[in-house]
């Protein structure tokens, strides 16, 4: 009896400091975030009366500017999570298989020199490819003249290339993190079971299909997840690269929220944007959540 009470207060002890960050770091502003978006609030003013749901049928309703704003923000979100999730799993999964594949005294420096890129910080990331694909001057356009273009590309100031640039350097970025997720499954996949595949004539994509694949499913299975949610998230490219342009066709729901409470002076509308996002995310990430595991 004793020992299992001491147990639970050590286990407490241990739990405590998760706890007290999800309260002071997640559930504290989501509730304070709710709170903001039921008021008139802005940044200069602070609290100018409670207003309830107006918040909200201000972004929802047709013709408005914040509706425009939310709309905009979010196709274009859209548009990025549907270009970058599937390279971002798939380079990511194909990586990671080249890399098992290697002698094992190589593998722990593929395994650095593909993360490394995922400790850069989004400032100096969007510094290099603001140089690599600037219009006037930059290194491709320098190369692809080189090679005989007629004509230099405005990578930044035209589509699609603005986003081809936003893919490229949103995959070059974070692409270590999902492959050592990948390449961490891999490994714990039972090397006996891709004997016996052998053994029955199975060939690499046979091993792949019916072994590695079941195999990882799970964690296949988190990183889409995390990866959309990710990319929902998309600000600091976009922001530093192409500054929500051209013609604002590049500037995600996030930057649109910025600019609604420190440009518009609208705290309590971004607040109710910001809400509104939250919700549409869950909404996909649960569908996803669903959708993959129906049919196990």
């Amino acid at each position: 009896m004793y020992y299992s009470v001491k147990s639970r207060r050590w286990a407490l002890l241990f739990v405590l400091p998760f706890v007290v960050c999800f309260i002071l770091f997640w559930l504290a502003p989501l509730v304070y975030g709710i709170f903001i978006s039921l008021f008139k609030w802005n940044i200069a003013s602070g609290n100018n009366g409670f207003v309830g749901l107006d918040n909200y049928k201000a972004i929802l309703t047709s013709g408005t500017i914040y509706n425009k704003l939310f709309i905009n923000g979010l196709k274009n979100t859209f548009i990025f999570v549907l270009l970058s999730v599937p390279p971002l799993v798939l380079v990511s999964l194909g990586l990671a298989l080249i890399i098992n594949s290697l002698p094992n005294r190589w593998k722990a420096v593929y395994r650095t020199v593909f993360f490394m890129s995922y400790s850069v910080s989004v400032t100096a990331v969007s510094a290099i490819f603001l140089w690599l694909f600037n219009g006037n001057g930059g290194f491709v356009n320098n190369v692809l003249m080189s090679a005989g273009m007629d004509q230099p590309i405005l990578w930044l100031n035209s589509q699609p290339y603005a986003w081809i640039t936003i893919l490229i350097t949103t995959i070059w970025w974070t692409i270590g993190f999902n492959m050592m997720l990948f390449l961490n499954a891999i490994d714990e996949v039972d090397e006996q079971l891709y004997e016996a595949a052998g053994l029955d004539g199975a060939g690499a994509f046979q091993k792949f299909w019916y072994v590695t694949f079941p195999e990882i499913r799970n964690i296949s299975i988190f990183i889409m997840i995390t990866t959309v949610i990710a990319s929902f998230n998309l600000y600091g490219q976009t922001k530093l690269i192409t500054a929500g342009g051209p013609e604002q066709s590049t500037s995600s729901l996030i930057m649109n929220i910025q600019q609604t409470v420190f440009d518009m002076n609208q705290l309590g509308i971004g607040s109710a944007m910001a809400i509104l996002m939250g919700l549409i995310m869950m909404f996909v990430t649960g569908a996803q959540y669903w959708l993959s595991y129906r049919n196990q």
